[in-house]
């Protein structure tokens, strides 16, 4: 039995792990690697194995760095299973197409007018027949419930309370060993869906790692600070905007509004949802309240939409898209993607990170390399569609909406294992300096292996 890890070692995209068993080959994730495009290319183009002998694929979620090479390996040949629970297949069936659109237009885009003279044309890595034909293969599973995948393996997923259908699994392997994966590890406390459930003993853990050594702001200091944002930036009579995966952070950045709105804690401003994605990943929540935790079914007791007041819309059409960034009144933006290297998002960045008046908003993690991660260290200058843009605007980072959990949280969550029969905590999907953080807090809680293998690093179990 060998683990090969490919995807989110010593970095934070592109999550795939290859485990072989018996001849049986599996993907645990098949994620999209995001960064430079030259790295990003060179690294989605890459498999551990050739895509047609590949049996299945277990998915922990919908998120693209996890789910989005999923289109591509089918491109390349795999015609086997993708197990995920039944809320990330509904996501990804809207997830997939939307990234293979991005893909499509992204390249169409760098070809007319950034692409220089003598440049070779991109091609996008893979195309919207691509992602229909994947959705073809999957398989929904719920949690709790063992499931036999090829080489008569028995897997369990349990909800990892990241974002809708996210899951955590263990793998049984011959010899009465297991093998657990935490997928990404959801944030205790916050609204909307339930913590992570624990996991049962584990031989091995691969374990992910994006915030080590940091620690969240409090859960209940979140809507404060960000009604004190949208208020003082409206009395600048600037907008804000805010690069938000559209799945997940979308719906609690718009259940927070909801509170506040009902709450007149914030001015009545335009709410603006632009993400045609985020419109129908909307939809999905609303029809998976069995994902739901008790406090937002209780809140729904009094109002039945969490996701829509008064002057929220959301914005399907690419025209209505583009007025936006005509209004010459304070509003607020949620838009994808999460890290601000596609779509929307870029168009807002554009016309609104060159004055102070504005506030750009980070909300989640920002990967190396990444246009929020340069937002993020508030450079002087960032390039968005290629040109360069003064950055003048007010930044904050609010890392309390985070849909992973902090080092505190992890800890927490592996402490909880057995730590007699767990021989080894294998750290994915963090960067180095996070990996070094959480490894030195994993050994003074008394775990005794942790490491942090690097891309195409192999063990045998």
């Amino acid at each position: 039995m060998t683990l090969t890890f490919w995807g989110a070692a010593q970095t934070v995209t592109g999550s795939l792990h290859y485990l072989e068993v018996d001849g049986t080959r599996l993907f645990l994730d098949c994620g999209l690697y995001q960064g430079r495009r030259s790295e990003s290319r060179e690294r989605n183009e890459d498999w551990p194995c050739e895509p047609s002998t590949v049996d299945a694929v277990l998915l922990s979620h919908a998120h693209i760095d996890h789910a989005g090479l999923l289109p591509k390996l089918y491109r390349d040949g795999f015609r086997g299973t993708v197990y995920a629970t039944h809320a990330t297949r509904d996501l990804c069936a809207i997830m997939l197409r939307d990234s293979a659109y991005i893909q499509e237009k992204d390249a169409d885009f760098f070809n007319r007018k950034i692409r220089r003279k003598g440049e070779e044309a991109v091609e996008p890595l893979y195309d919207q027949a691509d992602a229909e034909g994947v959705m073809g293969l999957f398989h929904g599973v719920p949690y709790g419930k063992p499931f036999t995948v090829p080489g008569a393996l028995e897997v369990v997923y349990r909800d990892a309370g990241h974002i809708l259908g996210s899951a955590s699994m263990t793998i049984d392997l011959p010899g009465g060993r297991r093998l657990g994966f935490t997928g990404d590890l959801g944030n205790p406390g916050r609204p909307i869906l339930r913590d992570p459930v624990p996991l049962p003993p584990v031989d091995w853990l691969i374990c992910e790692s994006t915030y080590g050594g940091r620690e969240h702001e409090p859960t209940d200091e979140a809507k404060e600070r960000l009604a004190e944002i949208v208020t003082s930036t409206a009395e600048k009579g600037g907008r804000v905007v805010i690069p938000a995966f559209a799945i997940g952070r979308t719906q609690e950045l718009v259940h927070n509004l909801d509170q506040l709105w009902n709450e007149d804690r914030i001015p009545h401003i335009p709410v603006f949802v632009d993400s045609p994605l985020a419109v129908n990943a909307t939809a999905v929540f609303q029809t998976h309240p069995e994902c739901y935790d008790a406090d937002l079914l209780e809140y729904m007791l009094t109002d039945p939409n969490p996701f829509g007041f008064e002057r929220l819309e959301y914005v399907r059409e690419a025209e209505r898209s583009k007025e936006l960034n005509g209004l010459r009144v304070p509003f607020v933006v949620i838009s994808a993607s999460g890290m601000a290297e596609a779509g929307r998002i870029l168009h807002h960045l554009r016309n609104t990170v060159e004055d102070d008046k504005n506030t750009v908003l980070i909300v989640g993690y920002q990967a190396e390399h990444t246009l929020g991660r340069r937002i993020v260290e508030r450079r002087d200058e960032v390039k968005i569609f290629g040109r360069p843009h003064s950055l003048r605007a007010r930044v904050e980072v609010m890392n309390t909406f985070s849909a992973h959990a902090d080092e505190l949280g992890l800890v927490n969550f592996v402490s909880a294992l057995d730590r007699d029969r767990l021989q080894t905590v294998f750290l994915v999907h963090g960067d180095p300096e996070r990996q070094a953080a959480l490894t030195s807090a994993l050994e003074d809680a008394g775990v005794s292996s942790v490491e942090s293998p690097e891309r195409g690093f192999s063990v045998t179990l």
